[in-house]
């Protein structure tokens, strides 16, 4: 019991941090006019392929950059590279998500007043993340229509949390017999009212709506 108690204890202490540093970081993002948007998906949901298309697409009109976490590796921070904008990898580790300290870390060294979008993309994971803020202003969780219609009722908390559903990869919805509706219904199910976007990265399906999403004040 008195193990249990103290596991309460120190969990609590690292949400307080974590909380403190990111209202911290919101802080930071609003005064240097930089608007922050977190990715959150289980593993291979399309984040990367998302974020690549993204960065590409505004970077001809928009100062963009984005931050990577990932328990190993910086295959994707070299593949996001690719846009030719700024790029930083967080590598985890042991640790399945981000933490604001990570991405204040991450950032020690960068002007935020010479950026209008940085990008966070989180560790691929639907359960950890939900619980830390990163002081972002949207946070946006994906899921591809490989996984199922029903993972929004399987994990409801990363999808409360949300400010925007992406189902991805629509180009294989015909293939895995993906009933739309019923990933609506599940979605609404969980967050009420929350808007829901269709896209495709390779397609470029809902890439238009995605963007004016973005783009919005």
């Amino acid at each position: 019991m008195k193990s249990a108690t103290r596991l309460v204890e120190v969990r609590q202490k690292v949400l307080k941090h974590n909380d403190v540093t990111a209202r911290a970081l919101r802080q930071r993002f609003q005064r240097a006019g930089v608007r922050a948007i977190s990715l959150v998906s289980s593993p291979g949901a399309g984040k990367t392929m998302l974020l690549e298309r993204t960065l590409a697409d505004l970077r001809a009109t928009h100062r963009v950059a984005a931050v990577v976490g990932d328990l190993a590796t910086d295959n994707d921070a070299r593949r996001l590279a690719r846009s030719q904008v700024p790029i930083r990898q967080i590598t985890t580790g042991t640790t399945c998500h981000l933490e604001a300290a990570m991405v204040e870390n991450a950032l020690a060294d960068w002007t935020l007043e010479d950026l209008d979008y940085l990008f966070i993309e989180n560790v691929g994971n639907l359960v950890c993340p939900a619980a830390f803020d990163l002081g972002e202003e949207r946070r946006v969780v994906l899921f591809s229509v490989t996984e199922g219609e029903d993972k929004p009722l399987k994990y409801p908390t990363i999808f409360n949390t949300a400010d925007v559903v992406v189902i991805s990869k629509m180009d294989l919805a015909t293939a895995v017999e993906f009933d739309a509706a019923a990933a609506h219904a599940s979605i609404q199910a969980v967050r009420p009212g929350i808007e829901v976007l269709e896209v495709s990265a390779k397609t470029g399906l809902g890439m238009d709506r995605w963007r004016q999403l973005l783009l919005c004040d």
